[in-house]
C-alpha cells in the first residue's frame, strides 16, 4: 500500500478505515515531504467531517 493510493481511495469513497490510519501512523517517519503533506490533508479532511472513519464494502 502506498500513501498516494490510500489518499485517492479515501477521497473518492469518503471513507478511511482504522487499519489504514494505523498504517499511516506506523509509516509516517518514512514519508517524503509530499507524502507528509497528504497525511496532513487526510487529517484535516477527517477533522472537517469530509472523510469518515468506517469500512468499505
Amino acid at each position: 500500500m502506498g500513501l498516494g493510493k490510500l489518499f485517492l481511495t479515501s477521497i473518492s469513497t469518503g471513507i478511511i478505515t482504522q487499519d489504514e490510519l494505523v498504517w499511516v501512523t506506523r509509516n509516517q517517519l518514512n514519508f517524503s515531504r509530499c507524502e507528509q503533506a497528504k497525511a496532513i490533508k487526510l487529517g484535516q479532511l477527517i477533522d472537517s467531517g469530509e472523510l469518515q472513519l468506517g469500512c468499505r464494502i
